[in-house]
This record gives structure tokens, sequence and C-alpha cells, in this order.
């Protein structure tokens, strides 16, 4: 045996235990401050403190309570519910195009439309703000939706593309020569196969605009969101209520997301057929 082979072989169980040690020391420092956050929502008492006095919900009833958080989170809502059907609206026929039509500088456009999932939100945020300002336009929740849209465009387009990818255009082309228009081929032979990538953008997007930031702090007006509430919350520091409003976005968002990546890596049981 090689000197280099023995020394794998001495050295495998103890680069195993420094990997494992380490994904432990990673998953801790992401997942312990949220496990925290849970756990104070609760907490009867106002103070951050342990032990916890005793297991409460009176912060979620001030947060029911809190007229100006239900004004943020339905301001959130309107935003979203705008936003998916943009993005989808917008997204699933760019995809299309790039895939399955020759564009002259079809490569060239999809990588521009990749371009927000790459430039941080704040640059997106503020070039978006520079245009709204040049024509004249005020902020608002609709300032907020094309900021929005802008951002999670790429999202669709790359999901939907990807999934195009593995219909094969054969059957497609036959429900052509079969006599079937472009609409009813689409209908009937290319959505079925990108309807999961679909529901499952829209669920990402979705996640994704609740939980916006950066671009939304540069586009909004007089109408705060909910993470710009949030925002305002924290001004006075870290207390029970935003401890409450972070629980149930966490949840809503993971749950989401689980459910729009199992969407994703969903495998059609049925193919299309011409």
């Amino acid at each position: 045996m090689s000197a280099g082979a023995e020394s794998l072989r001495l050295h495998g169980p103890v680069g195993r235990w420094l990997l494992h040690a380490t994904a432990v020391v990673i998953f801790l420092f992401m997942y312990v401050p949220m496990v925290m956050l849970v756990l104070f929502s609760f907490n009867g008492s106002p103070l951050l403190l342990f032990p916890l006095a005793n297991l409460s919900f009176r912060w979620y009833a001030a947060l029911y309570a809190d007229r100006e958080l239900q004004v943020s989170i339905w301001n959130s809502v309107v935003v979203v519910a705008a936003v998916v059907p943009l993005t989808l609206a917008l997204g699933v026929p760019l995809a299309i195009s790039l895939q399955r039509y020759r564009i002259p500088g079809a490569g060239m456009i999809e990588k521009l439309t990749m371009i927000p999932l790459i430039v941080p939100g704040l640059i997106t945020g503020l070039a978006i703000l520079l245009v709204v300002k040049r024509v004249g336009l005020p902020l608002s929740l609709g300032t907020v939706v094309l900021g929005h849209t802008v951002g999670w465009l790429p999202v669709v387009v790359s999901q939907v593309h990807a999934r195009l990818r593995r219909i094969d255009r054969r059957l497609e082309e036959a429900s052509l020569d079969l006599g079937a228009t472009p609409w009813q081929t689409f209908w009937r032979i290319t959505f079925p196969g990108i309807r999961t990538a679909i529901l499952g953008s829209a669920l990402l997007v979705t996640t994704l605009s609740l939980n916006e930031v950066a671009i939304t702090f540069f586009l909004t007006g007089q109408d705060n969101t909910m993470p710009m509430q949030i925002w305002a919350m924290l001004r006075h520091g870290i207390t029970p209520e935003v401890n409450a409003i972070a629980t149930l976005s966490m949840v809503l968002s993971v749950a989401a997301v689980v459910v729009a990546l199992r969407i994703l890596r969903t495998r059609e049981d049925e193919r299309p057929a011409a």
C-alpha cells in the first residue's frame, strides 16, 4: 500500500469527523437564533431573559390588536397578489420564447434577465427609484409592485426555462403536424409539462415578495408592507411583538418554500402526449 493511500486511510475518519462537526456548528449558528425567537414569542414576560416566565399567547393577541400591523399585512397581500400574476404573465412567455424560438441575441437576453438575481437588492431598488423619479411616478404600492416584479421575474424565467428543456420538442411538432393550432399545442402539450414549474415559482415569488426589504425600502411611499413595519418596530428594540410577527412570517415562509421545492422537484408521472 502506498504512503498516500495509507495517509488517506488514517486520516479519513478524522476528516469525516471534522466535516460533521463543521456542519453541526453551521446549523447551530443558523437555527438556534430562530428557535430562540420562537421561544421568546411565547414568553409571558416582556423581558427577553431565561428562564421564561410562563408560556403565553399575549403577544400574538397584541398583534391582533395592532391596527398598523394589520394594514401592513394587508398591503403585503396586495403587493403579492399583483406581483405573482405579473411575473408569471411576463416570465412564462419570455421563457418559452427564449427556449422554443430563434430570437436574435437570445443568449444575451437570458443573461440580462438574470441580472436582478445577481445584483444586490439595494442596487436594484435604487436603480428603479431613479427611473421612477425620472418619469415622475409617485412612490406607492404600485412602485413596490414594479420593483418586486423586476426583482423576481428571473425566478419564473429560470424555472420555466429549465423545465422546458425536459419536454421533447418532437411532441409539439407532432401536435402541429396533426392539425392542432399553436394555442391548442400549448395547452395540451407544453403547459402540462411546465405547470409544476409555474406553480413552484409562483410560491417562491410569493415568499420572496413577502419578505423583501431592500427593494421595498426605496420604492415604498406612505403605505408600509409587513417587512417595513417590522423594521419600524425594531427601532424601539426587539420586543415580544416583533418576535411574534417574525415567528408567524418565518413559519409561513418556510411552509411556502418547502411546498415550492417539493413541487419543483416532482417528476411528472404523466408525460404529455400528442
